[in-house]
């Protein structure tokens, strides 16, 4: 029995020795595997910096289109603001083209509607004028033949003159 029992001690010794065994190799490649991955982490680490550097680079230049599209935004609408004046202006200048061309009409009503009550007063107008502008006529023929007459009288007596006094 004491063999059995050097046996079994010695077997669980093997067996213990093969746990030891498989131990160190598993913590063998366990420890390979953490340096793989510790060296990843630090490859990783190493991009994260340089992405986190261009990261940062992205959101200055964003924030700077950001304020610029701001700017543009605040002047465009000055531009929107002063186009809506002339609008309003030429809205205006519409409207008072308009009363312009009412107030024309209204006034080319009237006159129209006086000269068609007054038609036969307008007549008698201008018969009047033709007959007064005839007779001015005549006179003004009249004085004119008069004037030559007395100017061609008055030549007679020039040259009569002129006459008698080379004679004498």
């Amino acid at each position: 029995m004491i063999i059995i029992l050097y046996l079994s001690v010695a077997l669980i010794a093997i067996a213990f020795l093969i746990l030891v065994i498989s131990l160190t190799k598993t913590l063998t490649a366990v420890k390979v595997t953490l340096e793989s991955v510790s060296e990843t982490l630090d490859g990783l680490e190493n991009q994260l910096k340089g992405v986190t550097g261009e990261t940062t680079m992205l959101l200055h230049k964003t924030n700077a289109l950001a304020e610029d599209i701001q700017q543009k935004t605040e002047k465009l609408e000055t531009v929107v603001d002063g186009i809506q004046g002339v609008g309003h202006a030429v809205q205006g200048v519409g409207n008072t083209v308009s009363d312009l061309n009412s107030s024309l009409q209204k006034v080319t009503r009237s006159v129209s509607s006086a000269v068609v009550r007054n038609e036969d007063k307008i007549i008698q107008i201008v018969q009047w004028g033709t007959a007064l502008k005839e007779l001015k006529d005549k006179w003004t023929d009249k004085k004119k033949t008069r004037d030559k007459k007395k100017d061609s009288q008055s030549e007679v007596v020039i040259h009569t003159q002129q006459l008698e006094g080379g004679r004498g």
